[in-house]
């Protein structure tokens, strides 16, 4: 692990918040590898490092971990559900063998009857910077729909559509991947607001239903091809510096 502010090895491992912490570092209340250290900036090395406050040791702040789901239908993106129903924790720490040490956390949602891609992180700076909406990182969904098509109908799902709470959204790249086959056309939305149950509003105000809807990609992170659904794994190096671009 690469060296760090002082400061910050101690609001990440929970002793307080980097203000606080630089001002506990002032007082000349922590110590590295034995010596009082006054500087917040100092860099030390958090993984070698014996840092201390007060004489007690600080522990090593949790390794990040970002991981990639293939996120099932029928299956709540969240830790827990209190009426029962199957979890995305249910899939990541049912068997115990393979679950992670770390705790991780959904990285924003994905309706229940929605699937695809969904990244787990115990990586906050990660996650508030994909998630919040100020930052509006495109994603990706392929979703195929029931009903008669006509180009007209394509117009009204590229919008703008107005929600039943009156919000009316941008318009939206919507194109179709694939031409009816038994009165089922399969389309491709990018969105960057990400309203909640966003699509299948539109596709209910061009009077079409949705039979199925996944997430492909966020931004340049798109969902492994050989990742079948109900199955996670690590992020690859080369997916992660991808995730770390959009935050």
């Amino acid at each position: 692990m690469s060296e760090e502010r002082l400061q910050n090895v101690l609001a990440r491992a929970g002793v307080s918040s980097r203000r606080g912490a630089a001002a506990i570092i002032a007082e000349g209340r922590v110590t590295v590898d034995g010596i009082v250290v006054r500087e917040p900036g100092a860099r030390v090395d958090p993984a070698s490092a014996r840092v201390a406050v007060d004489g007690r040791p600080v522990a090593a702040a949790e390794a990040k971990r970002t991981i990639v789901l293939n996120k099932p239908a029928g299956v709540l993106s969240s830790m827990s559900d209190p009426f029962g129903g199957k979890t995305v924790a249910d899939i990541v720490y049912g068997d115990a063998a393979k679950a992670p040490s770390e705790r991780l956390v959904p990285v924003g949602r994905l309706d229940k009857d929605s699937e695809g891609l969904l990244l787990m992180s115990n990586d906050g700076d990660l996650t508030l910077k994909l998630t919040h909406p100020r930052y509006e990182h495109e994603k990706t969904y392929v979703v195929r729909v029931a009903g008669r098509w006509s180009a007209e109908k394509l117009r009204v799902l590229q919008g703008p559509v107005e929600m039943p709470d009156g919000y009316v959204t941008r318009p939206v790249p919507v194109r179709v991947l694939r031409e009816q086959e038994n009165n089922v056309t399969t389309l491709e939305f990018r969105l960057r607001e990400g309203r909640k149950r966003q699509i299948r509003y539109m596709c209910s105000a061009a009077h079409l239903v949705v039979l199925t809807l996944r997430r492909v990609a966020i931004g340049a992170l798109r969902l492994p091809a050989d990742l079948a659904p109900g199955e996670w794994r690590d992020l690859t190096d080369a997916e992660l510096e991808a995730a770390r671009r959009l935050a």
